[in-house]
């Protein structure tokens, strides 16, 4: 039950941190629109929304399949008698946790390189730094695994653990 616990605190963390870069990502926002309206964009505004977004989303998946959240179209398989319904969610979060492994598995090798080349997105006055997003996704990625397997493991053994809220 470490591993639960652990995994759920961590989870708790990256997902509000992902929602108070969420909201302050609101006013930054805000702000270059009012100042387009005075003909003064903030430069970089584009190339720091579009890497944020990538961190949020990856800072909040982990939570989004612990808190049992993800988006699941079961209108099929509750035709399925109870057993098979145990199959198929089991199966599906294997699955689950084979993707974000995979994904995790795939990023390694960017970040890295994005970091040791210092890759930047943009150009002229404000060039934003890639690697923190490419990061976000590996650690993102390797949570939301851990908490599929989790799942996994409570649905296989029937385990008693509360479901993840704030």
């Amino acid at each position: 039950m470490g591993l639960i616990r652990l995994s759920d605190r961590l989870t708790k963390i990256m997902m509000v941190f992902g929602a108070i870069w969420a909201f302050f990502l609101c006013f930054f926002i805000l702000a270059d629109i009012i100042f387009r309206a005075m003909n003064i964009p903030l430069s970089g505004t584009k190339e720091i929304v579009a890497n944020s977004v990538v961190i949020i989303v990856f800072m909040q998946v982990g939570f989004a399949v612990r808190s049992g959240s993800m988006l699941r179209a079961d209108f099929l398989v509750e035709m399925f008698p109870g057993w098979v319904q145990k199959l198929l969610l089991i199966a599906g979060l294997i699955l689950g946790a084979v993707f974000f492994f995979f994904l995790l598995k795939a990023g390694i090798k960017p970040a890295l390189r994005s970091f040791a080349n210092g890759e930047f997105d943009g150009e002229g006055a404000l060039r934003v730094p890639v690697w923190p997003a490419r990061f976000a996704i590996i650690f993102g990625a390797g949570l939301a695994g851990i908490n599929y397997v989790v799942l996994a493991l409570v649905e296989i053994f029937d385990l008693k653990v509360e479901r993840l809220d704030l």
